[in-house]
């Protein structure tokens, strides 16, 4: 059974229609991507699935709760990690886990027990009582992640969860993430602007302009660019191009000193090319598709990086409400 379910979902902000009938579900245990522009209506959908929108129409569940009729239920079954740190830096790395299980009214021997567990998974138990303002950016972030588990949510939202660390601190804190899911459980729903950061995804949603666009792996999103990129050097890159046009009607660019085509199935093309081009191949290399040019592809232009995450305004009404 799907542990997401979002149909028909349309919300209006007077004359305008921030989602438009999106219907979706996410299965238990997946890891699911959510990728768009600004204003393509990432940002309300989720807002209505952590309970902070009621939809103008439509329905919208989590863990088999209605979000509108059962919106208690909901917010003890999800799990939130915002792009922009919410610790206490004042606070022990212990506190803030502490602080957190009191607002799930945990019971103090769940607590305990449960931040010890934690303490070792997210490999921190050494600093624990250490004040969070001396942590590292990933140190920190695996602290957020350790808090947002603390309850058991059945479902983990996490805005942009390596946004702002170094190519290695991301690579490590993806390896966890993945560890989470093999030891808890849990699904995963989150948002990121890192084309290779969704592949780590089992499938992904594109939305724009409110509407569900596309929705498969990225694997088989990836199939709906047939061409791969080809980048070539040969001796004559002039006269290679010439020749690429008159011997198979494929139209080359210059760029950076190399040359640039699109065909289908690149790697079977490579040896025809070399073979059959009179003029020496000095490199060549084989770039397939991204999941930006999928999107380029769908809807004319490229997703482009949004000021802020997809998780802000849901933020800034939980704080209102004190519910973090």
């Amino acid at each position: 059974m799907p542990i997401v379910e979002v149909q028909n979902l349309v919300k209006k902000f007077g004359d305008l229609t921030a989602v438009n009938d999106l219907s979706f579900e996410v299965k238990e245990g997946e890891a699911f991507g959510f990728l768009g522009p600004n204003g393509a209506g990432k940002t309300t959908t989720i807002n209505i699935l952590c309970t902070m929108l009621w939809p103008t129409s439509g329905r919208a569940s989590v863990n088999g709760f209605d979000c509108v009729k059962d919106s208690a239920q909901v917010r003890q079954s999800i799990g939130l990690v915002f792009q922009d740190p919410t610790l206490d830096n004042g606070l022990t790395a212990y506190e803030n886990l502490e602080f957190h299980a009191y607002l799930y009214n945990l019971s103090r021997k769940t607590m305990k027990e449960r931040i010890a567990e934690l303490m070792k998974v997210v490999d921190l138990e050494a600093r624990q009582h250490d004040v969070v303002k001396k942590f590292s950016g990933g140190m920190k972030r695996r602290l957020e992640i350790a808090r947002g588990l603390l309850h058991r949510p059945r479902v983990f939202f996490l805005d942009e969860p390596t946004l702002g660390l170094d190519p290695q601190t991301r690579f490590n804190i993806w390896e966890f993430i993945h560890r989470l899911r093999r030891e808890e459980g849990i699904t995963l729903f989150m948002t990121t602007h890192y084309m290779d950061e969704a592949e780590n995804c089992d499938r992904v949603a594109i939305i724009d302009k409110g509407r569900l666009i596309a929705l498969d792996s990225p694997g088989e999103l990836k199939a709906m660019v047939k061409e791969d990129h080809l980048r070539l050097v040969t001796a004559n890159n002039e006269a290679a191009k010439r020749e690429i046009m008159e011997r198979f009607g494929i139209e080359a660019k210059f760029e950076n000193g190399e040359l640039h085509l699109e065909v289908e199935k690149g790697n079977e093309f490579i040896p025809t090319l070399v073979r059959e081009l009179s003029v020496p191949v000095t490199s060549v290399t084989v770039q397939k598709p991204t999941l930006n040019e999928v999107f380029l592809r769908l809807t004319g232009r490229t997703i482009r990086a949004e000021e802020g995450g997809a998780f802000d305004g849901l933020r800034t009404r939980l704080r209102a409400k004190n519910r973090i």
